[in-house]
């Protein structure tokens, strides 16, 4: 019988219930939602309890405040994960959710939580985090930014009303990103799968594979076609990638 008990942690959502064995958090890309997560939740529900995180400020927690840095939304999401420890974890980061869920790691890892894998796609290692001015742009600026990325369904952005409500999350995200500053420590202990799109303006395949540097478990870098969505497109293959690896 499926357990759906569940501890009481705001920054976390749980779709799709799952009594599978381990438990894969996943931490959205910069102005994303929890949302974002639910076909995934559906997909793997065979093979992991999905957890998809909500940060403050979007969605159904749009009126609360945002956070100021990665590492004050890391503290926060370690201290609320530690109650979701009961099973072994896996964590999967797209862009700024990379960044966020390597952090998360870290600390994790001080608390003798290994995860049993970590996913991370779309981004730089954290030694190689660039300050482009993003979140220092007019919101003209800023949103044309957004587009190119790609990754918001629909006409979305091209309703103001929607843009409105939205934009104050992206910037805080960006701003949050940008001004990240890697601390020193130990690397990770545990393996660490890379994701990238070969025609991503915000990460390189040579920025990507520094991420080997940030762990001293079994590396490997997958490469699609594509730009900083690759994942959009290439969905069943990432999926495949990681029902591999926690199926193993």
């Amino acid at each position: 019988m499926t357990d759906t008990t569940e501890p009481s942690t705001p920054s976390i959502r749980r779709f799709h219930p799952s009594d599978a064995g381990v438990r894969l958090v996943c931490f959205p890309h910069a102005g994303g939602a929890a949302s974002y997560f639910f076909p995934v939740s559906r997909q793997l529900s065979g093979v992991a309890d999905v957890l998809a995180v909500q940060y403050p400020g979007r969605q159904e927690r749009r009126k609360e405040p945002l956070v100021a840095s990665v590492d004050e939304l890391a503290d926060t999401l370690a201290e609320e994960l530690l109650q979701w420890a009961d099973r072994p974890l896996a964590f999967f980061g797209h862009s700024m959710g990379s960044l966020v869920g390597f952090e998360v790691a870290r600390r994790l890892e001080r608390k003798d939580i290994r995860l049993v894998s970590f996913f991370a796609s779309g981004r730089a290692a954290p030694s190689l985090s660039r300050d482009e001015g993003v979140h220092r742009r007019d919101d003209a600026g800023l949103l044309r930014k957004v587009k190119e990325l790609g990754g918001t369904s629909g006409g979305l952005l091209d309703d103001p009303d929607v843009v409105e409500m939205l934009l104050p999350a992206i910037r805080n995200d960006y701003r949050a990103v940008e001004t990240y500053k890697l601390t020193p420590g130990e690397p990770l202990n545990c393996p660490l799968v890379v994701l990238t799109g070969d025609a991503d303006p915000m990460v390189t395949v040579e920025e990507a594979k520094g991420w080997q540097d940030f762990s001293t478990g079994e590396f490997e870098l997958h490469t699609y076609t594509g730009g900083h969505f690759y994942l959009d497109v290439h969905a069943a293959s990432v999926l495949g990638t990681i029902s591999a690896r926690l199926g193993a």
